[in-house]
């Protein structure tokens, strides 16, 4: 899809840096972004519809990330979205600033 021109969001859990960095390898400079999805685990619990985060503390689930498996924020990511502090509208107009900036303006 990048071939194409297109731009992708790709919106996943990637908790370690060296496999976010083989996923940035396979782009050429300046077709990759990494936008951070800052939040801390407390506001995570409390933003949690469905209650995965309670039951990863009850042991019922494993391998949670942030819970029994670790997360490693990103060193430099291009966007950092700090979403305690950030209402949802200003993260959206934050990552569409940064998509407009590296498409020339054409986003």
């Amino acid at each position: 899809m990048v071939d194409a021109g297109l731009i992708v969001i790709v919106s996943l859990i990637s908790p370690f840096r060296a496999e976010r960095a083989l996923a940035r390898a396979l782009f050429t400079p300046g077709e990759f972004s990494e936008i951070y999805v800052d939040a801390p685990i407390e506001v995570c619990m409390r933003r949690d519809p469905k209650g995965l985060y309670k039951k990863a503390m009850s042991g019922q689930m494993r391998n949670f990330t942030g819970i029994d498996s670790p997360y490693e924020a990103p060193d430099a990511p291009e966007v950092h979205l700090r979403t305690q502090h950030t209402s949802a509208d200003a993260c959206r107009a934050q990552v569409f600033a940064a998509l407009d900036h590296l498409d020339g303006g054409r986003a």
